[in-house]
């Protein structure tokens, strides 16, 4: 009797496949979604109007040299006229209040500027400058002037209504919060874009809500780098952030060394110029300029009057554009020597980096392509907060604005991100002041009007309608954001993405592409 011979399969079992641990992009995520929405959604208002007033800035440079040509220039002529005579030209013209500074004639067709401060009708802030031509010392004009770059009154009221509204002090902070919450608005847009998958950020093929979500990332993600700039930049003069990075500064000697105008005294910053002494005081300003020539002073000048009769003059280089020209000296208004120097090529690494930054940030170091990159980038940020609004409207089926974010997205987050996260941001918090008081405030009023929701959920007992974290009732079968997890649909225009079944007309079915399995999803399937 014989038994059949057993065979062994070559057949194994097949491998358990278990799904990957998610990475850390997928708890941040509903997290960095709800932060860029409501950011920009309430500070978007902000920001509109600093880059509508930037943009005019940006071309207020053109603007000024057209409509002041006949005060800014002249016909060359065959020679200058001393500076002295100049000056005494203009105080004949305008014997009100007092010379504060001149700016002698930088190139053969450019007048001489001579500043007068305490002009009865001017404001405090501002001086009256006197347009002189250099070889005949006509007088061609007085227009009020403004700021270190000699800004006429067209771009004097874009440039204050760019900073304050016009509204003094209390007006900057409106500027100081737009520029505390765009570098973040901008790296929650990079990181969302980023996030998705390539073939969900193309634009070509696409419509509606999809279509405007991939114009708004694709023009953010090439603006970014800007908004960074802006934003750092902006704050470096700002009222409270600026103060905090003064100090930083100031701790670490970086601080900007300024000319000891006190004849005989140690580097303690010279005076405003409103001049007991005046520019004819002492050697006068002929002699000043030339010494200040012989020590290498080229270029656009400006000749500060001594402060009193015991102060030096100071002469400073006032070129912005590249190479930028900042070297400063203190003349004895005695004997006419040079008693202090400042270079600009001994400043410290981060007082020259803040010079170059704000000179880029006003369009003043690189010229009319500088201003042009501004023009371009004030107009990226309206047209992206435009789209995000728009996304926001189409989200509602263009007949209302969606529905907010749900809360509790900080609950995904875990304790070994999210408290070294929460500490990061006390600390930007406190360095940049207008973005952590707000942050704080949301915060604190999200969590009531949460609680607030919790309650009544809580007092409807089992026959009300589920509501989600933000208040609105539940769609009946669904889930919040936070339940699902996140998806990589275009919720980034604005919430949670119904599926296609749940649309009301179908409309949202049609112009979305079909949704794609999460990534962890995806691979267990595999």
């Amino acid at each position: 009797m014989s038994t059949a011979p057993t065979t062994e399969t070559d057949e194994k079992p097949p491998p358990v496949v278990t799904a990957p641990r998610p990475g850390l992009w997928s708890p941040l995520r509903p997290l960095v979604l709800r932060l860029h929405f409501y950011a920009g959604l309430l500070v978007a208002p902000f920001l509109l109007v600093a880059a509508t007033t930037g943009l005019l800035y940006a071309a207020s440079f053109q603007v000024e040299n057209l409509v002041y040509a006949h005060e800014m220039t002249v016909d060359p002529g065959d020679e200058k006229l001393p500076v002295s005579e100049q000056v005494a030209a203009a105080r004949e013209a305008h014997p009100e209040g007092t010379v504060s500074a001149v700016r002698p004639s930088p190139e053969a067709d450019a007048t001489t500027r001579v500043m007068l401060s305490g002009v009865p009708g001017v404001d405090e802030n501002h001086v009256l400058a006197v347009f002189v031509d250099p070889y005949t010392a006509e007088v061609r004009g007085a227009l009020e002037q403004y700021g270190s770059t000699g800004a006429l009154p067209v771009r004097t009221w874009i440039d204050e209504f760019h900073a304050n509204l016009r509204l003094g002090d209390p007006g900057r902070l409106y500027s100081e919060l737009a520029a505390s919450w765009l570098w973040v608005i901008a790296a929650g847009g990079l990181a969302l874009w980023f996030g998705r998958r390539r073939a969900q950020r193309r634009i070509r093929g696409t419509s509606g809500r999809r279509r405007t979500l991939g114009l708004h990332g694709t023009v953010g993600v090439w603006a970014a780098v800007g908004f960074f700039f802006l934003s750092l930049t902006g704050l470096t003069w700002s009222t409270y952030a600026g103060a905090n990075i003064d100090e930083l500064r100031t701790s670490l000697r970086q601080a900007t060394p300024s000319v000891s105008a006190a004849v005989g005294g140690e580097h303690s910053g010279h005076g405003s110029g409103s001049a007991e002494g005046g520019v004819e005081h002492g050697v006068g300003i002929d002699v000043v300029l030339d010494a200040a020539r012989a020590e290498g002073l080229d270029g656009p000048v400006e000749v500060v009057a001594p402060a009193d009769a015991s102060s030096a003059y100071v002469v400073k280089q006032v070129q912005r554009a590249w190479p930028t020209k900042q070297d400063t000296v203190a003349v004895d208004p005695a004997s006419g020597e040079v008693t202090d120097t400042v270079r600009f090529a001994d400043y410290p690494v981060l007082a020259k980096l803040t010079r170059w930054g704000i000179d880029a940030h006003t369009g003043v170091l690189f010229g009319f392509a500088n201003q042009l990159v501004l023009m371009a980038l004030a107009g990226s940020l309206i047209l992206l907060i435009l789209w995000g609004y728009r996304m926001w409207w189409q989200r509602g089926r263009a007949s209302a604005f969606g529905r907010p974010i749900p809360r509790g997205a900080w609950q995904q987050v875990p304790p070994h991100v999210l408290v070294p996260l929460m500490a990061a941001v006390a600390v930007l918090g406190y360095l940049v002041p207008l973005l952590g008081i707000p942050l704080a405030a949301f915060i604190a009023v999200d969590v009531v009007l949460g609680e607030i929701a919790h309650r009544r959920n809580r007092r409807g007992g089992s026959g009300a309608a589920p509501e989600r974290a933000d208040g609105s009732p539940e769609e009946p079968g669904g889930s919040s954001t936070e339940a699902r997890g996140p998806s990589n649909d275009s919720n980034e225009a604005g919430g949670p993405t119904r599926k296609a079944g749940a649309a009301e007309d179908g409309s949202e079915a049609a112009e979305e592409a079909p949704r794609e399995p999460d990534d962890a999803a995806e691979q267990a399937v595999k």
